[in-house]
């Protein structure tokens, strides 16, 4: 007997399982880059992955590594998390996502490069600076995990000059000062700095600008962030 309502049946592929913008991408995936690069897929499910570079950026949905770098499969080992922060080394029983990444780039696929990205205009870094100037104006979810996760940016803010220019230049500031403390913090990691001693591995700051798209990246002598190339065909629309 019908309950009078249709019964509705799954699109082909389990498409209705994911969402339509997914699909359609997924879709031109498939029929385009994964046709063109088949070969390239083959050899690293046979082969298995081998990056030379690790980058550790935000979670931010306008900063993906692997378009900026124009990267192709295999090519990045990428971790991103709230803010681009790197946690200092300490083994506890805790659960350390980016930490056990980092084990895992350094220790099992031997990275050459590890690279700390920020970026212009990161809501993670802004909620730092508004709560740590007004006491009163909460972290998104004090109880919980994004308050205690970017308590680590405090050693960077208090390096920092007392504020003096406008909200939004100190957020830029403190967001590039985050990034050489995400260097440090890296090299509070006993196989990070004996690789580092020994060449094997090198660590690198970057910082990206959304509205421009300037990639600068982190001189550690001066402290200074340095544009990486002149860049050419960019409009200033």
């Amino acid at each position: 007997m019908s309950s009078g309502k249709e019964k509705k049946t799954a699109a082909p592929g389990g498409q209705d399982f994911l969402p339509a913008e997914l699909v359609t991408g997924y879709e031109a995936f498939i029929s385009g880059r994964f046709a063109d690069e088949q070969a390239r897929f083959r050899r690293l499910a046979e082969r298995g992955q081998k990056p030379k570079i690790m980058l550790i950026g935000c979670c931010d949905s306008r900063v993906s590594p692997e378009a900026i770098f124009d990267a192709g499969p295999g090519e990045i080992f990428v971790v991103r998390n709230v803010a681009n922060l790197v946690p200092p080394y300490m083994p506890n029983d805790d659960l350390h996502g980016t930490s056990a990444a980092l084990e895992f780039g350094v220790m099992a696929l031997e990275v050459e490069h590890i690279v700390v990205m920020g970026h212009a205009h990161c809501g993670g870094v802004k909620v730092f600076a508004r709560s740590a100037a007004d006491p009163t104006h909460a972290p998104l979810s004090p109880g919980d995990f994004i308050g205690k996760w970017i308590t680590l940016i405090e050693p960077a803010a208090a390096r920092l000059a007392p504020r003096q220019e406008s909200s939004e230049d100190y957020v830029e500031r403190l967001a590039r000062e985050s990034v050489i403390q995400g260097l440090a913090n890296l090299r509070s990691f006993p196989y990070i700095a004996a690789r580092e001693a020994e060449g094997k591995l090198r660590l690198h700051g970057a910082y990206f600008g959304i509205i421009d798209g300037l990639l600068l990246a982190l001189d550690e002598v001066s402290g200074a962030f340095l544009p990486v190339a002149a860049r050419e065909g960019v409009s200033s629309k």
